[in-house]
């Protein structure tokens, strides 16, 4: 399955067609979504004790995989997902700007990209007066 939770997706069919959402949890072995405010259901609960009352529930059901559509961060428009090998990793791509879906992985190649950046501009090395000291030659005396 294409879809991760975290995903922002569009729903391109039935009662729900047009709304976007972000993925709460997927089930991979029955092909279904729960998107966030998608196919809203009320459960009625009876109360089971004595001090308990009875309530309406409303939560999220389902939806088949096939009915949502993944929506690209960078371009904002909903597309098809690709993958594609970079830098030796298998990545989620979006067909329509080749931007990574995978945002895990746009996290580290940031945080590796920051890191080297630091690395090239790292300040002088610090040291101790004490050290200093006793790199000087014994001829000239420092009072």
């Amino acid at each position: 399955m294409k879809i991760k939770v975290n995903d922002n997706v569009l729903v391109i069919t039935g009662k729900y067609k047009g709304k976007e959402g972000k993925v709460l949890k997927t089930d991979p072995a029955a092909h279904r979504v729960i998107v966030e405010g998608v196919n809203v259901v009320h459960k009625h609960e009876k109360a089971k004790k004595a001090n308990e009352t009875s309530r309406i529930i409303t939560e999220e059901a389902p939806i088949d995989v096939s009915n949502v559509e993944i929506v690209c961060d960078k371009c904002g428009k909903p597309t098809r997902v690709g993958h594609a090998f970079v830098e030796g990793k298998k990545v989620r791509v979006c067909k329509k700007c080749g931007a990574v879906l995978d945002k895990a992985y746009v996290k580290k190649a940031k945080k590796a990209a920051a890191a080297e950046e630091a690395k090239e501009e790292a300040p002088k090395k610090r040291t101790r007066k004490r050290t200093q000291k006793a790199e000087t030659p014994e001829g000239e005396a420092k009072e």
